[in-house]
């Protein structure tokens, strides 16, 4: 889709979809408080991600990732975010995966926190664990774990004490992040990582307190969410990550849970990761409005709504505020920009450029060879081929 296609389905969402309030919405550049904890200077988030440069082998802070997160700090997002960082060593998914599964991870951790705090932005780990995606090679040979068992993948499904551990280790990976000095921590429910495999009802096929109903499904987050209240200070901050589309997981059980959230009132914000912030729901029943339609009913007592798909200028970025979302979760253009808020803030009609990038302009932006590698195999497109001409780059 041409930016400006983009552009004018922005214009179309501002009618379908104005802000619960009549002149309410912020603008990008206003501070956020949440319940709990520091408030965000401004409604951009960093958005966590993988890029295969964030841990040595053993989870501990690379000097590459230091330097990534940093530099978007000062790049001025009001909160910078870890990437996905495992609570366990089987739970790896991606080599060169950040940690957080041992007090080995709490020196980079806590260098990592003062030198995001320095620059005025506020500090959040996200908890992982990738369950069935978990390649073998890189958990020492083992099978998986999974809610259920998954031929596919060759995982097995983990018992109800190897389950209550899996909380366990959550809650004490926050403890660790807390102990570090991070505002808060987010929990990965999303992409088909195992929070998300214990809430599809395709990938969870457990017939005991961990599996059936949607209630047993959800059973885990609960757990761990409860934990964490209990264990780290009143004021730490704890948001999660929901895919509400794909991977098993239906949009209307999506919605009662966001619902059921926000009225326990335990979580600060609800992270939706929707892959484009303007499409509309897959499901028929859904069609008509896009997805910030649906979740903007939600009476949110208080617990903030953010949204992250392919947000690249910051006249998309704003239309989210306008469709009624709190705030805005960066990807992909803060990968090109490091400095994304301050470029969007100088200029309303401000975009990122476009794709295919070059390397020299990615390396330019503090990303380090690794990452640009991960990108070329990853996200084919995304990084010029060298030698190609500049029509034969737009074609």
């Amino acid at each position: 889709m041409s930016q400006h296609q983009r552009r004018l389905r922005c214009l179309i969402s501002h009618v379908v979809t104005a802000s619960p309030v009549a002149g309410s919405t912020p603008t990008l550049l206003e501070p956020m408080t949440f319940k709990r904890g520091p408030p965000m200077k401004n409604r951009f988030m960093l958005a966590p991600l993988t890029n295969q440069q964030s841990g040595y082998f053993d989870g501990i802070l690379s000097e590459d990732e230091y330097t990534w997160l940093t530099k978007r700090a000062e790049g001025g997002f009001g909160c910078t975010m870890t990437c996905a960082a495992h609570v366990q060593k089987i739970g790896q998914g991606f080599s060169g995966q950040l940690g957080t599964w041992s007090d080995d991870h709490l020196e980079g951790l806590t260098r990592l926190v003062a030198g995001i705090k320095q620059h005025d932005s506020v500090a959040f780990c996200q908890l992982h664990h990738s369950g069935r995606r978990s390649p073998k090679d890189l958990i020492g040979g083992e099978a998986p774990v999974c809610p259920s068992v998954s031929e596919k993948e060759g995982a097995r499904a983990l018992t109800v004490a190897e389950v209550e551990q899996l909380v366990e280790d959550f809650v004490s990976a926050a403890e660790r992040c807390e102990k570090a000095g991070f505002d808060g921590v987010e929990l990965h429910g999303a992409h088909d990582y195992i929070l998300c495999q214990f809430l599809s009802g395709v990938t969870n096929q457990r017939t005991d307190r961990y599996g059936g109903s949607r209630e047993n499904r959800e059973r885990v987050v609960r757990e761990i969410i409860t934990g964490i209240r209990k264990r780290c200070r009143p004021d730490f901050n704890l948001g999660i990550r929901l895919s509400p589309e794909g991977f098993g997981m239906k949009l209307a059980e999506c919605l009662s849970f966001v619902q059921e959230l926000c009225d326990e009132g335990q979580l600060d914000y609800i992270d939706l990761s929707l892959w484009d912030c303007f499409k509309e729901p897959r499901e028929k029943e859904f069609a008509g409005q896009h997805l910030m339609y649906w979740f903007n009913q939600i009476d949110r007592k208080g617990t903030r709504l953010g949204v992250a798909g392919k947000l690249m200028t910051a006249e998309e970025s704003q239309a989210c505020l306008e469709c009624g979302m709190d705030f805005v979760l960066i990807g992909r253009g803060a990968v090109l920009h490091h400095d994304f808020p301050k470029l969007a803030a100088k200029n309303p009609a401000w975009g990122a450029i476009p794709t295919p990038a070059s390397e020299e302009h990615l390396l330019s932006e503090f990303l380090s060879p690794s990452f640009v590698e991960y990108l070329k195999q990853a996200f084919k497109g995304f990084v010029q081929e060298p030698g190609l001409t500049e029509d034969a780059r737009r074609k």
